[in-house]
């Protein structure tokens, strides 16, 4: 069986991602950089400067006059933001690739993933009055690893969807025994090599993780929290898969649990505004 390395090494010769997403990626987790650096790779991708505008522009802003300046867009947004938007442009055509199989959907994965990215956001900014954009960061990319075992290890992929049955076993359980690693631990390094931040990394490492403490707060909890509340409102990844929770993140959202059944009224709202100011439905961009 093909390790984690072997995996990623295949993925990354398909030249699946685009080298402007990864080369803006590199950028912005530099603390020197400029807007003018910045302005001459988005430059080269029409489809971001497009997406770019779209949102500064957007009631999200409410800016009195029109921006049509990328430099003045990145400005604007920050460069958090501007970082989520980047990944989102790279990802979201690997997602929408090829046809279903059998019982698993890579629109249905994206759609999982968005959610939980907009979920983790509202748990990070207000359950614990932090900022959202590496969680949201976080959720978006929690599942990146089953689209390149999807990819490169395609028969395995195949094998490990038709094997896959809910009980005893989790998803990533069967994705050990057949593909020789699980999406966790290839996308953590994926993020790694897109040189996103430790805690973004580690989210993606732990979100599956349930022994030991895992601390609500940490990005592992709050992407764990936010799969288990995807669940209930029917996102899930894989039909059947059941989301479990650490104990630890059990008895904080008890705690807590009129809090959280406030934000689960108000998710599929923000999840509605979401998907228009990032686009992340399956609407064909505007000419």
């Amino acid at each position: 069986m093909p390790s984690t390395n072997e995996i990623l090494k295949k993925f990354k010769k398909l030249k699946t991602l685009p080298h402007v997403g990864i080369k803006l990626s590199q950028l912005i987790s530099d603390e020197d950089v400029s807007v003018q650096q910045l302005e001459e790779v988005i430059r080269l991708d029409p489809t971001l400067v497009l997406r770019l505008l779209r949102l500064v522009n957007s009631p999200y802003y409410g800016l009195r006059e029109k921006v049509d300046s990328v430099s003045k867009a990145v400005v604007f947004i920050g460069m958090k933001h501007l970082r989520n938007m980047v990944v989102l442009n790279a990802l979201k055509d690997i997602f929408k690739q090829s046809s279903e199989e059998g019982s698993f959907s890579r629109n249905k994965l994206w759609l999982h993933c968005a959610v939980i990215s907009i979920c983790s956001q509202m748990i990070s900014e207000r359950i614990f009055k932090k900022k959202g954009e590496d969680p949201f960061l976080c959720g978006i990319l929690h599942d990146i690893g089953i689209i390149v075992e999807a990819q490169v290890e395609e028969e395995l992929f195949n094998e490990l969807i038709a094997a896959f049955k809910p009980g005893k076993k989790s998803f990533v359980e069967f994705e050990r025994e057949i593909i020789g690693s699980d999406h966790s631990a290839i996308g953590s390094k994926l993020a790694k090599d897109w040189k996103l931040p430790p805690n973004v990394q580690e989210g993606i490492k732990n979100h599956h993780k349930v022994g030991g403490a895992i601390t609500p707060e940490s990005i592992s909890g709050i992407v764990q929290m936010s799969e288990y509340f995807a669940a209930k409102i029917d996102y899930t990844m894989v039909p059947g898969v059941v989301p479990v929770l650490s104990q630890s993140l059990m008895n904080h959202i008890k705690d807590n649990l009129n809090e959280y059944k406030s934000l689960m009224k108000e998710l599929p709202g923000e999840v509605a505004k979401a998907m228009e100011i990032y686009q992340l439905d399956d609407e064909e961009e505007a000419s």
